[in-house]
């Protein structure tokens, strides 16, 4: 089973799986959104077929070709190695390590909120 996890940005990973130009099957397009004619006149948008996976990234992040050329492999690379190695690829792991990290601040910040509510509370009682 592959893990559903979106996996882009983590870019401190040094054991990826390594993609071959062969593998991949690149188009430009036309990107969409918000930017007026330099969007809806330039075909600067990258998408990025893993032929042997059939994972398909589609990234227009800059007006620049090579830029989104570059973001493009990185994100794909990023996917191949989620779906290829699941639990156990580097991706995954930071992702977890996020969310657990992410969690324990919302713990800690719910915990500070209600410490303040008692403090405030016993205050109204001194004064009473």
């Amino acid at each position: 089973r592959v893990p559903s996890l979106q996996a882009a940005g983590k870019k401190n990973s040094v054991n990826l799986l390594g993609l071959t130009e062969g593998e991949l099957k690149e188009q430009f397009v036309r990107g969409d959104g918000p930017g007026g004619q330099a969007t809806n006149k330039t075909n600067n948008c990258v998408v990025l077929k893993h032929v042997p996976s059939g994972i398909v990234v589609k990234c227009h992040q800059t007006r620049s070709m090579e830029q989104n050329r570059k973001i493009a492999r990185e994100i794909l690379q990023e996917k191949v190695d989620l779906f290829y190695k699941g639990e156990d690829s580097d991706v995954y792991k930071e992702k977890k390590a996020s969310e657990k990290k992410k969690q324990e601040k919302k713990r800690r910040a719910k915990e500070n909120l209600e410490r303040k509510k008692h403090f405030k509370e016993m205050q109204q009682l001194d004064k009473k």
